[in-house]
């Protein structure tokens, strides 16, 4: 068996982002849009500069953010020309955390095609010598050769491959030149396949100047409104810095007419606001619907997280997420079933990333009202991440239409975002969110919990064994067991059915018919039955008790 991890308590996020529409005019939009532009140029331009820097220690970095500041200044502004560096260096740190990652993939996947190419067709990996991979629910397994010749053939012109590309990518990690396209790679592959994404040319140009506009400034503590370069009043209205080589054509600032509201987290917004608090600002634009959006976002003090003995106290919701559902169980404090298991759809296949975030967030609408409902002081989930399994997927979760189908579903699980979006919204309900490791949670829940959860329904064909798994994801929050003893008395005692060996310390006695002191005969007697016990076995005379007395 693996090892498995003990339950933590997720901590609550430490920042806001908010989002609101917002209604220009022609004028106004023409505006914005040629900010966008004139600053989208320049923020290419450095972003550039600065991947061509590479890697750069605290004095070095420092150096080159205040040089390129003041060139930065007699184009734009100075507080432009701050957002800018600054947006720079946050998105070359993204950067690098990607290509970190890709290197730890491209390494996980090479370990694991050399580790089964290095055998036979059919051949089993010896127990020392073999290399285990891990699966994501639990346990691990030794190393197989591929079926055939011609498929290990196949398998060692892919790590061939996969090996020059780590080697160019760990190249790249050591220089610090992560590749990044502003804009997204998705949609710039998208322009030599016009027709496989129903895009015109113009259609796809349109996309494309849209997602590299940047408008974006970080706050600024003790100015008015939180920040002077896109500044939103108390009032609502929204005023935008003008770049120096814009300013004869829109004047000093932009000032759009119509005033912002924010319905979500207005409040804290306004006393924000109102007491010269950091806020950042982005807009953007959606190209598809022709619309304008701002987004506010700040820091925030979150309280500190429970304790974990505190909240096995109470109540708890385990939930086990599944391609499509959630399958969810109340338990009590005791690890007991309360109620009947639900049910609740997610579905997210096919659809763009704005409605798969919306079915996400009312999934999770769903669950913390569910868990509101029947007092639950925490949810339990599994703090389950497919990023290994997309990583050597093709060589750990089967092949041919099965393997495909397993790896298609495990890329359609959220499993991020889900666990975040519920992070973020049970804080704001004051519910706990305890992470448990996933080993072994569906075999056992499915062993042991589906029946009695089958017994307690009116409907026991509703009941599934991802409710089991849920209960066991419970449980294993509460600190409790998952698997359930056998029902009657424990193999090995007095009452079990056998003859125990003899003992060789023991000298045979002759009071019952020549067999050991306490073991009844090992050949059958004259008259008697083989199915039928004698009196000589003593453990069917014993005076105490040999087992509960049930209630009356």
């Amino acid at each position: 068996m693996r090892q498995i991890c003990d339950p933590v308590v997720a901590a609550a996020p430490s920042g806001v982002r908010i989002r609101t529409r917002i209604h220009l005019t022609a004028q106004e939009a023409a505006a914005v849009t040629a900010i966008g532009e004139r600053l989208g140029s320049v923020y290419r331009g450095e972003l550039a500069e600065r991947v061509r820097c590479g890697v750069l220690d605290r004095e070095g970095h420092a150096a080159w953010r205040a040089q390129r500041k003041q060139a930065l200044t007699a184009t734009s502004s100075s507080r432009w020309a701050g957002a800018i560096t600054c947006a720079v260096e946050d998105q070359y740190q993204l950067g690098m955390r990607g290509l970190a990652a890709h290197v730890a993939d491209l390494g996980a996947a090479v370990q694991v095609l050399a580790a089964r190419c290095a055998l036979g067709p059919g051949e089993l990996a010896p127990p020392d010598d073999g290399v285990e991979a891990g699966c994501s629910s639990g346990g691990s397994r030794r190393q197989r050769g591929y079926r055939s010749a011609d498929e290990r053939f196949t398998k060692t012109r892919r790590l061939a491959v996969l090996r020059d590309r780590l080697i160019t990518a760990e190249q790249a990690l050591a220089a610090g030149n992560p590749s990044i396209v502003v804009g997204g790679k998705r949609l710039w592959r998208n322009r030599t396949h016009l027709e496989a994404t129903g895009m015109t040319e113009q259609q796809w140009r349109d996309r494309w100047d849209a997602a590299r506009l940047f408008v974006t400034a970080d706050g600024e503590s003790g100015k008015t409104g939180g920040n002077e370069t896109i500044r939103v009043d108390e009032a609502g209205r929204l005023r935008i810095k003008t770049p120096a080589a814009l300013a004869s054509q829109f004047g000093s600032h932009v000032v759009i007419g119509e005033p912002i509201r924010f319905n979500h987290r207005s409040d804290e917004w306004k006393a924000r606001v109102r007491t010269r608090r950091a806020v950042r600002y982005d807009i953007t634009f959606d190209e598809a619907r022709d619309r304008w959006y701002l987004d506010a976002s700040w820091k925030t003090a979150p309280e500190p997280a429970p304790e974990l003995d505190e909240l096995r106290h109470g109540r708890v919701l385990g939930v086990d997420l599944n391609h499509g559902h959630l399958a969810t169980c109340v338990l009590d404090a005791s690890g007991n079933p309360v109620g009947a298991p639900v049910s609740i759809d997610v579905i997210t296949a096919g659809l763009r990333a704005s409605r798969r975030d919306g079915r996400v967030r009312a999934a999770i609408t769903a669950v913390l009202d569910h868990a509101q409902h029947h007092n639950c002081a925490a949810i339990v989930v599994e703090n389950l991440d497919f990023a290994d399994a997309r990583a050597v997927g093709r060589d750990t979760l089967g092949r041919g239409k099965r393997g495909k189908r397993l790896r298609r579903t495990i890329a359609g699980i959220p499993t991020r975002r889900f666990r975040d979006r519920l992070i973020g919204m049970a804080a704001r309900r004051g519910i706990a969110v305890i992470g448990v490791d996933p080993a072994y949670t569906s075999r056992w829940g499915n062993q042991h919990w589906r029946k009695p959860l089958q017994q307690q329904t009116s409907d026991p064909s509703t009941v599934t064994g991802h409710h089991g798994a849920a209960a066991a994801i419970g449980r294993r929050g509460l600190g409790l067991a998952i698997r359930r003893r056998p029902a009657g008395p424990r193999t090995g005692q007095r009452t079990a059915a056998g003859t125990p060996p003899a003992r060789p310390d023991r000298q045979p006695s002759t009071t019952h018919g020549g067999c050991g002191s306490s073991s009844p005969p090992t050949h059958p007697q004259p008259g008697v039955p083989v199915h039928q016990k004698t009196p000589t076995h003593r453990g069917q005379h014993r005076s105490g008790r040999t087992g509960l007395t049930p209630a009356h």
